[in-house]
């Protein structure tokens, strides 16, 4: 008897050479090898072979695959050697199935999606996750063979990624079986009602079938349509799962059979067509209009065509109606409608567009060639070292498979062992790997750490954590330095810490505490610092208090205001750039410390510094009225819509205003629409001829805004 199953499997019916020495290989290889029912492990890749060419309709180059796969798994000497005997892309697939029989999935359904992906990751080709589907096919098909224990696990396995891997990739007779297998072996008990039912009540749908049909022949035959029909059946799985989410009993299930009319027209008479034959089924019987689904006047998104209604006979019997072309029948069943939405799969970006390049190849295998351009998953997945699956950027790092376990394992993280290999926390993961995270309780974060990591968990606990002990650093050197400050009998104040920093040249007063903290800056050359500013500060003093003097003197005979006279050239007086107050402006004088004083607006940027720091060096200032040849300058922005060309029109409403212009720029810059931007410095006589000119600006039909700018320079 076992010579006879041996015999069964020397031989595989193929005439290409390929084929045949990669089985020959094959056979050699696992000589001596049986399953778990004595039949010779050979069985199972013939199997397997025959799934991907008759049943999937690849070429050899997938056929040798299944042979080589099963050749040379576990065996790295021997993929080396195959390689220098077989085409590259026949290789490559090997390589990916090989690696994917190394996945031994945790029986987690929260990590589910990540196992699939990961089996694509691997399918650098896509045929090598089209024969991961046959293979599983295969041993579903002899599941009875394994001991129980094994046969749960494969279920599980089947459930979670074969089974929705084959939905995606439109191969729905293959999802059925195995889903059917699957609940024969998850669910006996339910499996044998339902499907001793289905036998049960066959003769029944039969005679239903013939007398629905019947009254239908004659109208059918004088429309002139060629057609033919179809009974489809559900399966024992889906009339259960459809049981289940109604809460009704196998009775109530409305549809577990349907009548298919496939039309064999010419696609520009499809719809007409399909249309008449539905205006003829439900002339005969009643329609449940709620039931009607019209996917041939609006496709779905997935390219599935067909017309779907219900309709009832006289005895209240249902029937479930579908009416399609020929085309729309072949794409429907051959699995070329791409049903990328499935209740329970996940969409993920990235997976379900080089999904979509598998099926590309399924409808056309022309294209399954080398050079075909395929699209890779921009991530990793690595394994625990008890089998855990971790999903990381491509480009991750031993630090970022640490902090994806655990923060705290993140922040101690010294290396690891790869593949059982000695790595540094800079060591770039591969999908795949097996790491085993070791750690240093002395271990700490550097700012070095943001440029090995590549995942967002990483680089913000990372930051969170460097910007935790900054803080604490520079706690610790802000006390350091108040302490040391109270000894030199010192302050330290704001105005003390901004010139700290500023001579440091310091970034900010943190930055100069942590520096202090771990003694990059000695408290000498701080004391020395201070001590040169303050002397540099009575010396200051001194200066503004004769400056003072000499103010309190000229105003002697006007009370406490300068009155601001049209001698501008007088050594007491001077405006100030930063603002560049005009006549009529609301001013304010401050003593400088060079002696004399400078008048500023009381809008001046620099005014609440000036007026909060030195209030002791502030002069009450008034306008005395001047001579009409007195000229100030100032400066204006003018902003709007439009390009350069308005340059005439501005320079013209300046001089039409009485204003001349002493220097002009204008640029345009891009934002939601082109603007210009016009600056410049006037010469005017008074704040009021400088509202007369800003008022004559704004009337110009491009200009949105005005704006006074202290700075003279253009």
């Amino acid at each position: 008897m076992a010579n006879k199953q041996q015999s069964e499997y020397l031989e595989f019916e193929c005439h290409d050479p390929l084929v045949q020495k990669s089985f020959l290989i094959a056979r050699e290889s696992l000589e001596g090898m049986e399953r778990e029912n004595h039949h010779p492990f050979l069985e199972h890749p013939v199997n397997v072979a025959r799934i991907v060419s008759g049943e999937m309709g690849l070429r050899y180059d997938a056929v040798c695959a299944v042979f080589l796969h099963e050749a040379s798994r576990g065996k790295e000497d021997v993929q080396q050697k195959l390689r220098k005997e077989f085409p590259s892309d026949i290789m490559n697939i090997v390589e990916g199935l090989n690696n994917i029989s190394r996945i031994t999935p945790k029986e987690t359904r929260l990590q589910a999606e990540n196992y699939r992906k990961l089996i694509v990751s691997y399918s650098k080709d896509p045929r090598v996750t089209l024969i991961k589907i046959a293979d599983r096919l295969e041993i579903m098909r002899n599941l009875g063979i394994f001991p129980k224990s094994s046969q749960m696990r494969k279920l599980t396995e089947t459930q979670m990624l074969y089974i929705p891997l084959a939905h995606q990739l439109g191969l729905y007779k293959i999802k059925g079986e195995m889903e059917n297998i699957f609940f024969r072996y998850s669910d006996p008990e339910h499996y044998r009602a339902i499907s001793n039912k289905l036998l049960a009540t066959a003769k029944d749908r039969e005679k239903l079938v013939s007398e629905f049909i019947r009254p239908l022949e004659k109208k059918l035959d004088e429309s002139g349509i060629k057609y033919t029909m179809k009974v489809r059946t559900k399966t024992a799985w889906s009339i259960w799962q459809k049981m289940q989410r109604q809460d009704v009993p196998f009775e109530g299930v409305s549809d577990v059979f349907a009548i298919r009319f496939i039309l064999d027209v010419a696609p520009e008479k499809e719809k007409e067509a399909c249309w008449q034959v539905y205006s003829l089924v439900t002339q005969e019987y009643k329609p449940d209009v709620s039931r009607l689904r019209d996917w041939i006047s609006h496709p779905k998104e997935n390219g599935y065509e067909s017309l779907h209604t219900t309709v009832e006979n006289k005895d209240g019997a249902k029937v479930e109606v579908q009416i399609r072309s020929v085309r729309m029948d072949q794409i429907a069943e051959s699995g070329h409608a791409s049903h990328w939405s499935y209740k329970g799969i996940k969409s993920v970006k990235g997976l379900d567009d080089w999904l979509l390049d598998v099926k590309k190849m399924l409808e056309t295998p022309a294209l399954m060639s080398e050079d075909t351009p395929h699209k890779e998953l921009d991530e990793i997945f690595v394994f625990t070292p008890n089998g855990d699956l971790k999903q990381l950027p491509k480009g991750a790092s031993v630090l970022d498979f640490a902090f994806s376990i655990h923060t705290k394992l993140g922040m101690t993280c010294s290396g690891a062992k790869v593949n059982g290999k000695v790595k540094s926390i800079r060591e770039e993961l591969h999908t795949g790997d097996v790491v085993e995270i070791m750690s240093n309780k002395n271990q700490k974060p550097s700012r070095d750490w943001l440029n090995i990591v590549v995942s967002a968990k990483a680089r913000s606990h990372i930051k969170n954590k460097l910007k935790e002990e900054e803080g604490k650093m520079s706690r610790l050197g802000k006390e350091m330095l108040e302490r040391r400050m109270k000894n030199w009998k010192m302050e330290l104040t704001d105005e003390t810490l901004v010139s700290l920093v500023k001579h440091f040249k310091m970034k900010s007063a943190g930055e100069l505490f942590i520096s202090i903290n771990d003694y990059s800056i000695d408290l000498q050359d701080i004391k020395d610092f201070l001590s040169d500013e303050e002397k540099a500060s009575l010396k200051e003093e001194t200066k503004a208090e004769t400056s003072s003097k000499l103010a309190e003197k000229a105003t002697r005979d006007r009370g406490d205001y300068l009155v601001i006279s049209d001698k501008l050239d007088n050594i007491s007086f001077k405006m100030a750039k930063c603002c560049n107050p005009i006549f009529g402006d609301d001013v304010f004088g401050f003593v400088t410390a060079t002696g004399g004083i400078s008048i500023h607006r009381i809008s001046c940027p620099n005014a609440s510094r000036l007026i909060s720091h030195y209030p002791y060096r502030i002069q009450k200032v008034r306008w005395r009225q001047m001579s009409t040849s007195s000229q100030f300058q100032t400066g204006l922005k003018v902003i709007g819509d439009g390009d350069a060309s308005i340059s005439n029109a501005i320079m013209e409403c300046v001089a039409n205003a009485g204003a001349s212009i002493r220097a002009f720029r204008i640029s345009e810059r891009q934002k939601n629409r082109l603007e210009f931007v016009a600056e410049m410095e006037l010469s005017v006589g008074n704040k009021a001829h400088l509202d007369k000119v800003i008022s004559s600006l704004k009337k110009l039909r491009e200009v949105s805004n005005v704006i006074r700018t202290s700075d003279r320079k253009v």
